[in-house]
């Protein structure tokens, strides 16, 4: 019967919560992008009808 190589199973089970850890980064990465870019585009909207409004 073959012996079982557990260094290759460790390895495997490294990559893979790698492989998730770096997943999960990218997603909350992309998630506080979002979030910027919806606040950033009231905060400009209104500064540009305050502008107008005070140039009135």
């Amino acid at each position: 019967m073959a012996k079982p190589n557990y260094a290759f199973e460790k390895r495997q089970k490294e990559i893979a919560k790698k492989k998730k850890k770096e997943e999960k980064r990218l997603l909350k990465a992309a998630a506080a992008g979002e979030s910027q870019q919806q606040n950033d585009q009231p905060i400009s909207a209104s500064d540009d009808k305050a502008a107008t409004n005070s140039d009135t």
